[in-house]
């Protein structure tokens, strides 16, 4: 029988047996690697995984030269049409509308999207990870082009998305306390109103309660403070207070960057996690992407808290920073997961840059290996969210599958299957997505949305964005000297 035969969008009747050349399975605690064997799932779950299965099967699918793998957990999966690209060769920041200015913040910050354009631009970036094979997904947005924080509606909207698609997603809108401001060049000073962040505390707990479990399981409640340096004493313990109660997740950017570091050391007098461990904010139930600038006691501190780091590295690398160093914290016991954010979503090349960088971090060639790094896009990311169901291929799993076509001819020949998927390949290699055994995304399509005219018109939508970047720039220069080309335009 071929894939074919059955409907995108839809959960296969019966059992279905899956084979392909190459096999991620698991046994004993770890991947396991299977030639030429099967995958049977039933009902959402992993039935079998071993050499061809003796049982009665509804239909058996051959991917022949492929590599059948457990989905990618994605913690920090961009789902919006911000410019965080053009940002990365358009410096500084305070001059590239990456922080609001005074005059912006007198005016009155504005949603620069509306209502059906935030929920279209979920429901993309939703598509964009199942094509990259991510069947499990925490997103994450900008809020520089916001009025404030992420709103009900849109996330309402984001649940009933990836329903449709057939995505596993951890959703909460994400809130805040205050921001950044901008109050001449490079003068960057901090902004409070504590009343809107616990406002927004309380719209990302009504979402919760109305979505959580939703979609027979896919839809799991997440809270999202922003960044840990718009975000209050207050805010902070209220969410952790929250968080136990409800029995949910916490991700909070942590450690990331420079203009974090020094406005935290401003405000507080220490680094980020020293001031959450002094507030009583670190816990086994949080989350925090990047730790680019965590010290060893930080990581000392996120270690003896049970706080998991989210590694992104294509998206660091991007901007010259990175992780020191990815060796240092596994070794150390810190639980480790991937994240994507950014445009592409793609966790192959994150694998690739990943291994690259933490052996220029650590300046040995056996830092990592590629195992590692599959390992934490798959059972890393399962570790982080307490899920033994997931990250895996093994009898009581989730189906949640991504299929990787090996008869690319960019990436022969194939030696290692793991090898060859994280240093010779990128995530468009990419065939075919089951998620809780629903055939979510096949051969470049996906239930319920057109890719193509969705493409077009998250492009229509990204320029209409670019064109108000002069609001919220300093001094408001035209759009051409906020991102001018990177070659002069041909005047003939």
């Amino acid at each position: 029988m071929h894939l074919d035969d059955i409907e995108l969008g839809t959960r296969p009747e019966g059992r279905t047996a899956l084979k392909a050349d190459w096999i991620v399975a698991h046994e004993g605690g770890q991947h396991r690697l299977l030639r030429d064997g099967e995958v049977v799932i039933e009902d959402g779950g992993v039935l079998y995984v071993g050499p061809q299965f003796d049982g009665e099967v509804a239909r058996r699918i051959d991917f022949g030269a492929a590599l059948l793998s457990p989905g990618f957990i994605d913690l920090d999966a961009l789902s919006d049409l911000d410019t965080t690209l053009l940002g990365v060769d358009n410096q500084p920041a305070w001059a590239k509308g990456r922080v609001w200015p005074r005059s912006y913040i007198e005016r009155g910050p504005y949603e620069m999207y509306n209502a059906e354009e935030l929920a279209f631009q979920k429901k993309f970036t939703f598509a964009q990870l199942l094509l990259n094979g991510i069947t499990t997904a925490l997103p994450v947005a900008s809020l520089f082009y916001r009025e404030w924080g992420e709103t009900r509606a849109e996330f309402d909207a984001a649940a009933q998305a990836a329903i449709d698609l057939g995505l596993r997603v951890y959703l909460g809108p994400a809130y805040r306390s205050g921001g950044m401001v901008c109050e001449g060049p490079g003068d960057l000073r901090p902004q409070f109103n504590e009343t809107r962040g616990l406002e927004g505390l309380d719209v990302a707990v009504d979402f919760i309660r109305a979505w959580d479990g939703a979609g027979n399981g896919l839809v799991r409640g997440l809270l999202a403070p922003d960044r840990v340096e718009t975000c209050t004493e207050t805010l902070l313990r209220r969410t952790m207070a929250v968080a136990d109660d409800m029995d949910v997740r916490v991700r909070l950017h942590c450690a990331q960057g420079i203009m974090e570091r020094d406005t935290v050391q401003a405000l507080h007098g220490t680094t980020a996690p020293q001031w959450l461990a002094r507030i009583n904010a670190l816990a086994s139930r949080l989350i925090a992407p990047h730790a680019n600038v965590a010290t060893e006691a930080d990581l000392k501190l996120y270690r003896d808290h049970g706080v998991s780091i989210v590694h992104c590295p294509l998206v660091m690398a991007r901007s010259g920073a990175a992780l020191r160093s990815l060796r240092q914290c596994l070794d150390m016991g810190i639980e480790v997961g991937m994240g994507t954010d950014t445009a592409p979503p793609d966790m192959v090349m994150n694998m690739a840059i990943g291994s690259m960088v933490a052996r220029l971090v650590d300046d040995r060639p056996d830092a990592v290996s590629s195992a590692d790094m599959f390992n934490l896009a798959t059972l890393g990311g399962a570790q982080v969210l307490g899920r033994s169901d997931l990250g895996r291929l093994e009898p009581g799993a989730r189906a949640d599958i991504a299929v990787f076509d090996l008869c690319d001819p960019m990436i022969a020949p194939t030696i290692d299957p793991i090898q060859s998927l994280v240093l010779g390949a990128t995530g468009r290699i990419t065939r075919t997505v089951f998620v809780d055994g629903r055939l979510s995304m096949h051969e470049g399509e996906v239930a319920g949305l057109d890719m193509r005219a969705a493409r077009k018109r998250a492009q229509s939508q990204f320029d209409g964005l670019v064109a108000r970047y002069p609001d919220r720039t300093f001094a408001h220069p035209a759009v051409h000297e906020i991102f001018p080309p990177s070659f002069p335009m041909l005047r003939s």
